[in-house]
């Protein structure tokens, strides 16, 4: 069991996952609080919800923000095995750790925690939050993403100003960040160049094969997560980036179709990276969505 902290500061440490597996965590927030795990999105780490941990810290929640495996701090899976059913072991793993927190997940994180808590026999969540990701996102969305993981992912960056630029060109509605130094969380220095903080294994595999393939199985994972959002039962709030190109508004209308008792955020001026963009919205609306439904 991960123990809870009664000091509000914050302090990392490494949860045992299994086969060999531990994943950095930072933990924040007193212990008698309701706790929220946060999970981040492919090729994200933990700090991409640095803004979204301190507000919820300062609101009363025991919060603890995860590396998902192969990212950030946390360990490689040795054998490079990303496939569909690690990252909801680890999510399961995690959440059994404390007692049924809330799970917040933005994109991988969603939907590794939505099938996390259908596969599990027992209510292993209080509660559950998906950040602009549902059974049905949009191919075109999903390709930038593959496409801008994918461009760096052997030459690396000579400089953070070339990570900036190329975290700009993806995120062009979001302001070009003046201090650099945040951004040496997301990377990892090897020589003289810069790589993004996850293991490359992450994107090959069943993420570079053929385009009938890689449908297929975009096909497949749609309807396993279908059937996930149609067997909740906890409380359930999805949020929507109002520009997200992941996330449509049919999209959204099918999950609430799907989870009909589940509620619904569309947070303006926010694209895929909903907490990064308009954090301060975002944290409104999850709280009180906890609050309502506590």
């Amino acid at each position: 069991m991960l123990r809870p902290v009664t000091d509000p500061a914050t302090r990392t440490v490494r949860i045992d996952v299994g086969d060999g597996v531990r994943l950095a965590a930072d933990v924040a927030g007193d212990g008698s609080g309701r706790t929220v795990v946060l999970f981040h999105g492919g090729g994200q780490t933990r700090h991409s919800w640095g803004g979204t941990q301190r507000e919820l810290v300062g609101r009363g929640y025991h919060v603890v923000s995860v590396d998902l495996r192969g990212h950030g701090d946390s360990d490689w899976s040795p054998d490079g095995d990303y496939g569909a059913t690690v990252f909801p072991d680890d999510v399961a793993a995690v959440a059994r750790s404390l007692d049924r927190p809330v799970l917040v997940g933005a994109s991988l994180g969603g939907t590794s925690s939505l099938m996390a808590i259908h596969r599990a026999d027992d209510e292993i969540a209080s509660a559950l939050v998906l950040v602009d990701v549902a059974p049905n996102i949009e191919p075109a969305g999903v390709d930038r993403i593959r496409s801008f993981m994918h461009e760096h992912i052997e030459t690396g960056f000579a400089s953070l100003e070339e990570v900036a630029d190329a975290v700009q060109a993806y995120n062009p509605h979001r302001p070009r960040p003046t201090d650099l130094s945040g951004l040496e969380k997301n990377v990892r220095r090897r020589g003289d160049r810069w790589y993004w903080h996850w293991d490359p294994a992450f994107m090959w595999g069943e993420h570079s094969e053929s385009d009938e393939t890689r449908i297929a199985e975009f096909e497949r994972r749609g309807a396993d997560l279908e059937d996930a959002a149609r067997s909740l039962t906890i409380p359930t709030l999805l949020v929507r980036g109002r520009q997200s190109d992941l996330l449509s508004e049919e999209g959204a209308r099918r999950f609430l179709e799907f989870a009909p008792d589940a509620e619904f955020a569309d947070v303006e001026g926010a694209g895929h990276m909903v907490a990064g963009d308009r954090n301060d919205v975002f944290t409104d609306a999850v709280v009180e969505f906890l609050e309502r439904r506590s």
